[in-house]
């Protein structure tokens, strides 16, 4: 009985491997290979730092955020352009800056962060200084 156990694994786990290597992976590579995630917009991704309109409202509404957040009794002061500004493609951006932040009872720190925030009306620049038109997705760097 032991030996038949035995044979019908090696038999279940080759059917299985068999059909993964036949079946499964052939769609995932049409799927991969189609256009289903593709999406076009006028806004390209960009591995180099750029500085447009929209990247610096995007370091705008970055700080608004970061002001929003600190406690009541503590203060933040940030520079008139980021350190770096990255396009990830429609519409979303990373922003790399640094803030100058004073509490009532330390010192001032200088502390960098990057944020990734996503502009929600595409091409329309129009509502481009509305907190609304802009989604932060994250926020790192202020913590400690």
């Amino acid at each position: 009985m032991k030996k038949y156990n035995l044979l019908i694994l090696i038999a279940g786990v080759s059917v299985l491997l068999l059909s993964q290597y036949k079946i499964v992976m052939p769609f995932v590579y049409k799927v991969v290979s189609s256009d289903l995630f593709l999406v076009d917009s006028k806004d390209k991704a960009s591995q180099l730092p750029i500085n447009n309109n929209l990247t610096a409202m995007a370091f705008t509404q970055c700080n608004a955020s970061i002001k929003k957040k600190l406690p009541s009794d503590a203060n933040a002061a940030f520079p008139s352009k980021p350190i770096n500004a990255w396009s990830m493609g429609n519409y979303q951006y990373i922003i790399n800056g640094e803030t100058t932040l004073n509490s009532g009872s330390s010192d001032s720190k200088i502390k960098k962060y990057a944020c990734r925030i996503s502009y929600k009306n595409g091409e329309n620049e129009e509502g481009i200084e509305n907190p609304d038109n802009w989604s932060i997705e994250g926020l790192s760097g202020l913590d400690n």
